[in-house]
């Protein structure tokens, strides 16, 4: 009777659970998915990128991030610091504009959207009256000025966004101040750029699209000079001192336009078509930058030639005799100069170039020779090539960190040594308490070690696999190599390459062992190479083996791709990880599984034909096993020209549901009259089916057939020393779980360490276990005698873990997409199950062993199964007694390939692809918790103009209509009076200054 027992209410295990377990999404990491705009702050050295989505980033110093949603999830247009002030103004397009505010909560800066605001025209009045195309933050920080398509400019209060209507500048009162035979009406239309005059703030210069530029003067509200130029306008730029300003146009032109005081009507001093005389692209972007040596900086977006190199992505900077134009490798969104922000300083000195691109962040250093390329810290272009797969490590040794490391700086030579420019902020975050490693396997046969250990995402050294194998590039060009007479001087830039030489050169598993440096990687095309680290170059031959894993079977044949060649001969190698033996799978299908156990110098493979063994100290084929089933003729096919037959898959689908009715029926009976048990079926399927209308989720697990395809595709692979033969002597011993549920169990000969070389490994096939309902197995995990997971190899070498208790019966946990199952070791009897499938109406995706530790005390952690569901659920269970401990929802269940990128660490947190170029970090533990924490110190307000902001922002708060965002103000107006009136200082001043008055 004690199953059908509810458990009772355990309130010492359920505050033991708070103190562990607790679900946070706490950073993104790489680059932003799709940006549309960019905006910096050289006060506070502060950037911020908005995303189509509408998102909203601010970065700093590393670990100096901030990040905003929009409501509305529109395309972020532009974004505008105001000056000196810890906030910012975002235009989306649906023409809205949004005032956010870096303010202090809890010790720690925190992004805040204040106000919101559309500006809307007159009654009648068309969308283009008031579609916003410039805007300008003025220098009092009191005011934006709005450019609009109508050729308005309408003048906006800060922070109220209230429209002062009596300062709005109309075109009707532009063109009373131009002589009428140079322009008309049609010259005001559509305000293409607003700038402040740098030393007057009372004049602004305001570009229309037509190629009218008129300066205006606030105070007067009259165009004091006006410049007619010939060509379409796309941007300006002001000199430092005023004198001059530059118009670039969309022929491929820039000028320069003085601003004297006697004449209103100025003439071009310079026109220049720096890439003509061919039509050339339109320069979008321009700055004009001065320096001590008297030589300008002339950067500027476009200008190309259009008809050979119209398609190019492109920024040009010239100095004297240097010119350079980077070529992007994908569009350029924005870009701008850092340059010496003190106002009293004669010269910008532009220091470095920040371009943001559609797929990545590129920093040119301008001080150093030969304007290198910067790394960053953080804005990490994970996609340069796409990602196939990922692995995590944690806790690095030391030793091995500092050899990645130095690996990686090697390769970094040609990168700049300046320190990173936008270093805003303050990161307040505690230091990283151990070091962690996550790799990323790639589209074009590399693989990438990224630190991360914090907030920042940052790559450490890249290992390349293509050296091994020939392809149709050679590795040693180089794409930026110029001839000394090539004309644009086009130099690449950048690292984000989406073309990959060859699809088999995929990365699909890695395994990293942190106590050797041996480190196991396999590819699209069934290759295996196991490589160790070495810290110096070197030119070695890679050793080749073959694994035929269809060696026991005929009449198959393989449809896919072919295997890679191989370089003969020695082949030279950089400092690093370098391969020192390749394993051939055939048929060459994607690698499925790997394992590396780097004690024994053994490492396991499987595809979807079979796995194997090797041993990777002699070089030695051990064994292969073939898990192909007969009907597995998808599995011949390749992933590169699968076609799935619709009609094999509706004939499996109808013979499914045969099966089962069939069953059913036999176990009602088959005795009594006819029509009775078909009356009886017919009553029990139109139960049945009225129970799985009300009830879908609780369904009954149904057995899979061994005809259904890929039963044969090896899932999981795991080394154990452990129980397999006989209770009494343990050894080494492989695990194999396939898609069709089926477990195979190998005992392992291993010879001691000073017979090693000299003697073979031996296996021998010792149990095969095949689950009932043939699910596929997705994980297998040994437990010692204290129901702990083994350890990691060489980890209680290495003083990092207790041995594992080898007196008590140890115990296998097989995990399947539907259910957990616990079995004795070695009789292999089922102890233990745990259906989840049956009842949640899930299946397992990824599953994993983590450690968590309790928030409260140090002194207690435990071991709990960390698994993520098809639905995009996060579910933790207990060991050994597969209890459910506390379930989360992570991903949308519709985000496919976000659940198929998640990865578990061992303490507790994960990550996973939330778009092709950015990883969502999320923890499950109080105690490990990874996020970023920072601060930007506000400048205290001294200045009058300040002052003066704060009482018109009172001001503009009385005066709003309830329907702007007075009801905010309001309460905490009436905040503000209640505590006023409850502080007896204030209430004595009152009286004093009441009785004085009398």
């Amino acid at each position: 009777m004690r199953r059908f027992l509810r458990p009772g209410h355990d309130p010492v295990r359920e505050r033991l659970k708070r103190d562990l377990f607790q679900f946070n999404k706490t950073v993104e990491h790489g680059f932003p998915h799709q940006p549309s705009a960019l905006g910096y702050s050289p006060f506070f050295r502060l950037m911020a990128i908005g995303t189509r989505s509408g998102a909203i980033k601010l970065y700093g110093a590393p670990g100096v991030e901030f990040m905003g949603l929009h409501e509305e999830n529109n395309t972020v247009m532009q974004i505008h610091f105001i000056p000196d002030q810890c906030q910012l103004v975002t235009l989306l397009d649906d023409n809205s504009l949004h005032l956010w505010s870096l303010k202090q909560h809890k010790g720690a800066s925190e992004l805040r959207e204040e106000h919101r605001f559309t500006l809307k025209g007159p009654p009648g009045s068309p969308p283009s009256a008031t579609q916003v195309t410039a805007v300008l933050p003025h220098s009092s920080g009191e005011v934006l000025y709005l450019g609009t398509e109508s050729g308005n400019i309408f003048v906006v209060e800060l922070p109220s966004f209230r429209v002062l209507e009596d300062r709005t500048i109309t075109p009707e009162a532009v063109l009373q101040w131009i002589p009428e035979d140079n322009c008309n009406r049609r010259s005001c239309e559509l305000v293409e750029a607003l700038r402040e005059h740098p030393k007057n703030p009372d004049q602004i210069l305001i570009g229309y699209s037509r190629g009218l530029i008129v300066l205006w003067d606030l105070q007067n509200n009259k165009a004091t000079h006006h410049f007619l130029g010939s060509q379409q306008l796309e941007n300006l730029y002001w000199q430092r001192d005023g004198s001059k300003f530059i118009s670039c146009h969309y022929d491929g032109s820039y000028t320069q336009w003085p601003v004297s005081s006697d004449n209103r009507q100025s003439e071009p001093l310079e026109n220049t078509v720096p890439y003509g005389p061919f039509p050339c692209k339109a320069i979008s972007k321009i700055y004009w930058q001065t320096t001590k040596n008297g030589l300008p900086y002339i950067i500027f977006q476009g200008g190309m030639p259009r008809a050979s190199y119209g398609d190019r992505h492109s920024i040009s900077v010239i100095h004297g005799s240097q010119q350079t134009a980077f070529d992007f490798t994908s569009r350029v969104i924005d870009f701008f100069v850092i340059f010496s922000s003190d106002p009293a300083a004669e010269f910008e000195d532009p220091s470095a170039l920040v371009v943001l691109v559609e797929e990545e962040l590129v920093v040119i250093d301008l001080k150093s020779t030969g304007w290198p390329a910067v790394h960053p810290p953080y804005l990490a272009s994970l996609h340069c090539s796409a990602i196939t797969c990922s692995h995590h490590v944690s806790n690095i040794p030391l030793k091995l960190w500092e050899r990645i490391i130095s690996a990686g700086s090697k390769q970094n030579i040609h990168y700049s040594s300046m320190p990173w420019p936008i270093d805003g902020g303050t990161n307040i975050a505690p230091d990283p308490p151990q070091r962690d490693l996550l790799l990323t396997g790639h589209e074009d046969g590399t693989v990438r070690f990224w630190d991360a250990s914090g907030v920042c995402l940052h790559l450490l050294y890249k290992l390349s696999t293509v050296r091994v194998f020939l392809t149709d590039a050679d590795p040693n060009d180089n794409m930026n190599t110029l001839g000394e007479d090539e004309w644009p001087p086009l130099r690449k830039v950048g690292t984000f390459d989406p073309y990959s030489d060859d699809p088999r050169l995929g990365i699909q598993k890695i395994y990293l062992c942190k106590y050797s440096g041996y480190l196991a990687v396999a590819g699209t095309a069934g290759q295996v190479l196991v490589m160790e680290l070495n810290d110096e170059d070197a030119e070695h031959v890679v050793d080749h083996a073959e694994a035929d894993l269809l060696q026991d079977q005929e009449g198959y044949r393989w449809k896919g791709h072919e295997k890679l060649k191989t370089r003969d001969g020695p082949v030279r190698f950089e400092a690093g990880f370098q391969p020192f033996v390749l394993v051939q799978c055939h048929p060459p299908a994607v690698v499925t599984s790997l394992a590396l156990h780097s004690e024994w110098r053994l490492v396991a493979f499987g595809t979807s034909h079979g796995f194997g063994l090797f041993d990777h100290q002699q070089k030695r084929l051990v064994f292969v096993k073939c898990t192909l089933h007969p009907s597995d003729q998808l599995a011949l096919e390749g992933p590169l020209s699968r076609v799935k037959s619709l009609k094999k898959s509706l004939r499996q689908s109808f013979r499914r549901i045969r099966r089962s009715r069939v069953s059913s029926r036999k176990r009602r009976g088959g005795g009594g009259n006819t029509s009775e048990v078909q009356e009886a079926n017919a009553r029990f399927d139109q139960d049945a089916l009225q129970e799985m209308e009300l009830a879908p989720v609780q369904r009954k697990i149904e057995a899979r057939s061994a005809e259904d395809s890929f039963t044969g595709f090896v899932r999981t692979l795991y080394f154990a020393d452990t129980f397999l033969r006989d209770s009494s002597r343990h050894c080494p011993s492989l695990w194999a779980g396939t898609n069709g549920g089926t477990v195979y169990a190998f005992c392992l000969r291993v010879p001691p360490a000073e017979r090693r070389m000299d003697e073979p490994v031996r296996a021998e096939q010792a149990k095969e276990i095949q689950l009932m309902h043939r699910a596929p197995v997705v994980g297998i995990l040994v437990l010692d005698g204290r129901s702990t997971p083994l350890p990691e190899p060489l980890e209680v070498a290495h003083d990092l873990s207790k041995s594992p208790d080898m007196q008590g019966s140890h115990q296998l946990l097989v995990v399947s997409e539907e259910q957990f199952k616990v079995f004795t070791l070695p009789k292999v009897s089922s102890k233990l199950k745990l259906k989840l499938t049956a009842l949640e109406g899930c299946r397992v995706r990824k599953v994993t062993v983590a450690n968590f530790g309790s928030c409260k005390t140090d002194d207690y952690s435990e071991n709990d199964l960390a698994v993520l569901t098809n639905l995009g659920d996060i579910q933790i269970i207990s060991l050994p007694f597969l209890k459910l401990q506390i379930r989360y929802p992570c991903i949308r269940k519709e985000d496919v390939s976000g659940i198929a990128s998640c990865v578990f660490t061992k303490y507790g947190q994960g990550f996973y692809l939330i778009s092709p170029s950015e990883f969502e970090r999320f923890s499950l533990s109080t105690k490990w918790l990874v996020e970023p924490r920072c601060i930007v110190d506000v400048p205290e307000v001294t200045s009058n103009n300040h002052v003066h902001n704060k009482s018109g922002t009172e001001n503009a708060a009385r005066k709003s209509s309830p329907g702007d965002c007075g009801e905010d103000e309001r309460k905490s107006g009436r905040l503000m009076e209640h505590a006023l009136l409850n502080d007896e200082k204030v209430l004595k001043e009152i009286q004093s200054t009441l009785e004085g008055s009398r």
